[in-house]
C-alpha cells in the first residue's frame, strides 16, 4: 500500500504532557511557543529563512554520534522514549504475566532482545538451519519454494511481493509483485563509475566477505562469493526502474493472470513459491515491473546455482545481522551505518530494543500509551482543525483560475470524501497468535515476521479492511494513502513544535495546522491526483487540466533542481510530490488561519506579528543538523527534500510570506512573482 509521510523518516514518539501516573509524577516542561533564543535575528529573512529562525538551535546542537541526523524530530523521540521505556520497563518486570498475554509478550520480547549474552554465546549457529536448507537445493527447480518460506520470515531475496489494495478496483485486496533482491539502498548505487562508485563497491563487497569470514567462510573464498554476489545484485538492479520511475502509478501497474506471470518468468516456480509463502490461491495479480520479472527469468537461467545459493546466504546473513552476536552486528553497522550514512557508534542496546519491541508490538504498546497519555479532548480538537483545513483547501479549488468547472466538482468531492482518522485505531491488533519465548531474540523476531505474513495473506481476495491502520499510536508522524483516500494523524504528533496548547492559533497553524495541509494535498500531488474519491487509479481530469497543472508543477521541479543544499543539487522529479504538498499545505493552513478570530487582530507577541509567528513556526518544526553522508543519501533516495529547502525554496513562493518579512528583491533567495511557484 502507497502511504505519502509528512516526516523525513518515521520516529517513534508520545506526546510529552506528563501522563505517568499520579504515583509516579512526572514535571511538565512548558515550550515556549516561539523560542527566540534558537533564532539569529542578525540573519535577513530573505536571505536565508531556514537560519533565521533556527541557527543559534543549529549551532549549539551538534548531533550525537549515535545519529546521523538530529532536529525537532528527534527532540520529540527522545522525550517519548523515556514515557514508552517506562510502559516496556513496567511490563518487562512483570514475573506473573499470563502466558500468551500481551504483557508476556511484550515482557519476553523486550528481554530476549537486551540478552546480549546469550545471543553472544549462540554466534551465529541460528543460521545454520538456514544456510543447511539452502546447500541442499538440488536444482534451480527448488529455489522458489525456498524463496517462499524466506519471503514469510522477511529474509529477502530476488523480488518483493505481498497483498494490497487493487489500485483499479481499491476496496479489493490483490497480490502484488515488485522488484527487489538488491543490499545497497538504490539501484543506482550499481552502476557508479567514477571514484565514489568504484570505492562504494569495493567497500560492498569487503563487508560481505567479512561477513561470511565471521560465519566460518575462509577469506579468499569469502572474496569470491562477494565478488558473484555483487554482479548478480548488478542484474537484478539493470532490470529494476529508477525511484523517479518508481513514482508513477501508471507505471507499475500490470495486472495479469497467474498464468500470464508463469509465462513471463518460466524459470521460477510461481505456484510453489506463492504456497510456500502461505499465500492462498488467487487468479489475477499485479505485476509492477513486468521487465524486471521477465529479466528475473534470463538472470537465473544464466546464473550458476552456487551463485543464487551464496546470494540466498547473504539475504539470510544481512536480513538478521542485528539480531545476532556483537560482531556480526557491529560489521552489519559499520558498513550500512557508518559508512553510508556517516554515523558514529551505535544507538545504545535499550533504544534499538525498545524500537523493535514496538516494531514488532506497535500497537500492544500503543494501546498502553493512550490509555496513559491521549485525552478524548485532544483527538475532538484534532477533529475539529481538519475540519477547518477541509474548508480552506475547498475554498481554493473553488477558486482556482486554471480548473475547469467538473474538474473542480469531482475534486470537492473527493476532498470532502476523505476520511480523517485521528490518535488511535478504533479496533487494535490482535496479538493472539504472535507466539513470544523466553530464550531467543532471533527467533522472536522470525515469529513476527511470520504472524505479520499470516496476518497480510489473509487479507488477499477480501474486501479492503478500511479500519486498519498503517503507524502506531505513538508514531511522530502523519500519511495519506491514496488507495484509501484517507489522512491518519497518530497521537505522536499532536505535541510541541507541531501542536501546543499554550500556544497562539498563528504557531499551531503554522506546524501541526500545515501537516494536516500537507497531507490533503497529497491526494491532489502529480500521482496522488490520478487516484479518485473512492481511491481507484482512475483519470478523472480533462486533457487540459492536465496540461495546466503539469507546467504548474513543472515550475516546482525546476526551482528545486537549481537549490544547492550544501553544494548538491534537489531532485525536482524525485521529490515532487512532497514539494508539492509543502506548498499545498502552507497556503491551505494559511486560509484556515485566517479563518480564526485571532486572525483578525495584528497584535505583536515576543515582538512577532501573527503572520510572523505562522512562519516562523513552519521554519521552526523543520530546524535538524545532518552530518554530510546522510545529506548525500538523502537527497539521492528520499522522497522529502531536505530540511533546509523545505523552508528556503518552498516559502519562497508564497507572496504572503513576502508581506509578512517585507522581502524585497535584492534578497538572496527572492524568487520573481512569475517565476514562483502557484499550484493548490
Amino acid at each position: 500500500m502507497k502511504t505519502k509521510t509528512f516526516a523525513t523518516m518515521i520516529l517513534l514518539g508520545t506526546i510529552a504532557c506528563g501522563c505517568a501516573e499520579k504515583s509516579r509524577e512526572r514535571p511538565v516542561t512548558l515550550q515556549p511557543a516561539i523560542d527566540t533564543t534558537n533564532m539569529d535575528l542578525s540573519i535577513k529573512p530573505g536571505d536565508d529563512f531556514f537560519r533565521y529562525a533556527n541557527n543559534k538551535w543549529l549551532k549549539n546542537t551538534p548531533i550525537p554520534e549515535e545519529y546521523t541526523t538530529f532536529g525537532a524530530f528527534t527532540e520529540i523521540d527522545q522525550r517519548n522514549e523515556v514515557i514508552i521505556q517506562d510502559i516496556i520497563k513496567e511490563v518487562s518486570n512483570l514475573s506473573d504475566a499470563p502466558q500468551g498475554s500481551v504483557a508476556q509478550k511484550i515482557r519476553d520480547f523486550y528481554n530476549t532482545g537486551m540478552d546480549t549474552v546469550a545471543i553472544d554465546e549462540r554466534g551465529y549457529s541460528e543460521l545454520l538451519p538456514y544456510f543447511d536448507t539452502i546447500d541442499k537445493l538440488g536444482s534451480k527447480a527448488d529455489i522458489a519454494a525456498l524463496l517462499g518460506r524466506f519471503h514469510a520470515m522477511s529474509f529477502g531475496g530476488l523480488f518483493n511481493a505481498g497483498p494490497s489494495p487493487d489500485p483499479k478496483q481499491a476496496d479489493m485486496v490483490i497480490m502484488h509483485l515488485y522488484q527487489g533482491g538488491l543490499s545497497l539502498p538504490d539501484r543506482d548505487d550499481y552502476f557508479g563509475d567514477d571514484e565514489k562508485g568504484v570505492e562504494m563497491h569495493q567497500k560492498y563487497q569487503e563487508h560481505v566477505a567479512n561477513m561470511f569470514q565471521l560465519v566460518g567462510v575462509d577469506a579468499s573464498m569469502a572474496h569470491a562469493k562477494a565478488e558473484k554476489i555483487f554482479a548478480f545484485e548488478k542484474r537484478l538492479a539493470e532490470k529494476s526502474l529508477t525511484r523517479v520511475e518508481r513514482r508513477d502509478p501508471d507505471r507499475t501497474y500490470h495486472k495479469m493472470t497467474f498464468a500470464e506471470l508463469q509465462q513471463l518468468c518460466p524459470a521460477f516456480d510461481w505456484t510453489a513459491y506463492f504456497a510456500h509463502a502461505e499465500a492462498p490461491s488467487f487468479d489475477s495479480l499485479n505485476v509492477g515491473m513486468p521487465d524486471f520479472v521477465s529479466g528475473l527469468n534470463q538472470t537465473i537461467a544464466e546464473t550458476d546455482l552456487n551463485t543464487i545459493k551464496d546470494y540466498l546466504k547473504w539475504k539470510v546473513l544481512t536480513g538478521s545481522a542485528s539480531q545476532l552476536s556483537s560482531d556480526l552486528d557491529t560489521e552489519n553497522f559499520k558498513f550500512y551505518a557508518t559508512y553510508l550514512y556517516g554515523q558514529e557508534s551505535q544507538q545504545p542496546r535499550w533504544r534499538r530494543i525498545l524500537n523493535a519491541t514496538s516494531d514488532c508490538l506497535g500497537e500492544a504498546i500503543g494501546q498502553l500509551y493512550v490509555e496513559k497519555c491521549f485525552p478524548a479532548e485532544a483527538k475532538e480538537g484534532m477533529v475539529q482543525l481538519v475540519a477547518n483545513l477541509k474548508t480552506a483547501l475547498g475554498g481554493r479549488i473553488k477558486n482556482l483560475d486554471w480548473m475547469a468547472e467538473q474538474t473542480k466538482a469531482l475534486a470537492l468531492s473527493k476532498l470532502e470524501k476523505i476520511n480523517v482518522k485521528v490518535g488511535y485505531p478504533d479496533k487494535w491488533k490482535d496479538y493472539t497468535d504472535y507466539e513470544v519465548g523466553t530464550t531467543s531474540y532471533f527467533e522472536n523476531i522470525r515469529n513476527a515476521c511470520l504472524f505479520e505474513n499470516r496476518r497480510e495473506m489473509a487479507k488477499l481476495g477480501k474486501p479492503v479492511d478500511k479500519d486498519e491502520w498503517f503507524m502506531t499510536p505513538q508514531t511522530v508522524n502523519a500519511y495519506y494513502s491514496p488507495e484509501y483516500n484517507e489522512i491518519v494523524f497518530p497521537a505522536g504528533i499532536l505535541q510541541p513544535p507541531f501542536f501546543n496548547q499554550q500556544a497562539d492559533d498563528a504557531v499551531n497553524y503554522g506546524g501541526i495546522g500545515v501537516v494536516i495541509g500537507h497531507e490533503m494535498t497529497h491526494g491532489f500531488d502529480d500521482q496522488g491526483r490520478k487516484y479518485d474519491e473512492k481511491g481507484n487509479l482512475n483519470d478523472w481530469w480533462t486533457e487540459e487540466d492536465t496540461k495546466q497543472f503539469s507546467q504548474r508543477t513543472q515550475r516546482l521541479v525546476e526551482l528545486f533542481n537549481t537549490f544547492q543544499v550544501r553544494g548538491h543539487n534537489i531532485n525536482g522529479e524525485l521529490t515532487l510530490g512532497e514539494n508539492i504538498a509543502d506548498l499545498g499545505g502552507l497556503n491551505v493552513a494559511w486560509d484556515a488561519y485566517q479563518l480564526t478570530e485571532e486572525a483578525g487582530n495584528d497584535v505583536s507577541i515576543d515582538g512577532f506579528t501573527p503572520a510572523q509567528r505562522f512562519f516562523i513556526s513552519y521554519g521552526t518544526i523543520w530546524r535538524n543538523n545532518i552530518r554530510d553522508k546522510a545529506l548525500e543519501r538523502r537527497i539521492k533516495e528520499d522522497v522529502h527534500s531536505p530540511a533546509e529547502a523545505r523552508v528556503n525554496r518552498t516559502l519562497f513562493s508564497m507572496p504572503h510570506f513576502y508581506e509578512a518579512f517585507e522581502i524585497a528583491p535584492e534578497d538572496k533567495l527572492y524568487i520573481a512573482p512569475d517565476e514562483r511557484a502557484n499550484i493548490w
